[in-house]
């Protein structure tokens, strides 16, 4: 496994490389300008020389080159400076944002804990939710709680998010009143009563983000399971007088977690890329709306950062989901 894993590691490098690559040329080449948010007031001698700060008239490549290094070497420094109280980093350029001109990874840094704390907690629920749901109904396929788990999965699933949570907003906000309709990401938990006010304003956006986690990982769950449930081995296990608990959690509901832990770790990455649909409906100020932002502002540092952040977690849980998957069936062997 230790042999497979580092072989993986090695052939991620000019797989990350050549995706950095297709990013970085797609969105630089991709209408819009920085320049579009300079006011027309400012004079043009001007204007050329805010666009030569920025880097923005550099030829391609020579950014392209600058970003790597800034990505790869220069942010890794600045972080382990700030970890461990060194100086490597100083007086080096780091990845600025076009329209705070802020490092692009501090900006990322102060909108991670309000996706975290939403889109994260959300993911997990959904998570806990689908599986006991999936799970029961195989079990009890073609039951009433079967028929029921269906339908509202498939309402989930089908029933795109920024409706569910308009009608949220609607009931629970407007007639209601029990919720607040838009996100406060100054609200900082120091008592109960803030500890309340915080929950309380995570209530629908978490659920909405649930609900369709939760429709889309039941429907793998039920699907393996079934598919588990009608083998030879389920048969023999029961001949030998072994019980349904015991044949069911542990050697059924093992094997068909092989599929599932696919879709779940692939789904991990969306969750540092932020809920951009959601995001925008009840107003948190997450990554999914800071890439919105920038990409209205044409801000291509951030752009291409963030895209490219996404792109590294998903190969990284890729491989973290090869791995589980020798955990779950030692018949799989990858030395």
């Amino acid at each position: 496994m230790l042999t497979y894993t580092i072989r993986r590691l090695l052939l991620a490098i000019p797989t990350l490389l050549f995706i950095s690559l297709v990013i970085f040329l797609l969105v630089d080449f991709a209408p819009g300008s920085p320049a579009s948010q300079i006011p027309l007031t400012v004079p043009p001698d001007v204007r050329m020389k805010i666009l030569e700060s920025m880097g923005a008239n550099d030829p391609v490549h020579v950014r392209y080159a600058l970003w790597l290094k800034q990505f790869f070497v220069i942010e890794p420094l600045v972080w382990f400076d700030g970890t461990f109280g060194t100086t490597y980093s100083e007086g080096m350029q780091r990845i600025l944002s076009w329209q705070s001109r802020s490092p692009v990874f501090d900006i990322i840094a102060e909108r991670m804990p309000q996706t975290l704390t939403v889109v994260g907690s959300s993911y997990v629920l959904g998570v806990l939710i689908a599986l006991p749901i999936g799970i029961y109904s195989a079990y009890r396929q073609y039951s009433w709680f079967d028929q029921l788990g269906t339908f509202i999965a498939m309402v989930g699933f089908s029933v795109p998010t920024f409706f569910t949570g308009l009608v949220l907003i609607l009931v629970f906000a407007v007639n209601l009143q029990w919720f607040p309709s838009i996100y406060d990401t100054s609200l900082r938990v120091t008592d109960w009563s803030s500890f309340v006010k915080q929950v309380q304003q995570m209530v629908m956006p978490v659920m909405v983000l649930a609900l369709y986690n939760a429709a889309q990982i039941s429907r793998y769950m039920r699907s393996s399971m079934l598919e588990n449930l009608g083998q030879d081995y389920v048969r023999t296990a029961r001949a030998k007088g072994m019980t349904e608990r015991i044949v069911v959690l542990k050697h059924v509901l093992r094997n068909s977690m092989i599929p599932v832990v696919t879709v779940i770790a692939l789904g991990i990455p969306t969750i540092f890329g932020g809920a951009i649909i959601t995001e925008q409906v009840f107003r948190v100020n997450g990554l999914g709306a800071l890439l919105i932002n920038a990409i209205h502002g044409s801000d291509l540092p951030m752009v291409q950062t963030l895209t490219f952040i996404f792109a590294v977690l998903i190969v990284l849980f890729n491989l973290v989901a090869d791995i589980l998957y020798g955990i779950l069936d030692p018949r799989i062997r990858y030395d």
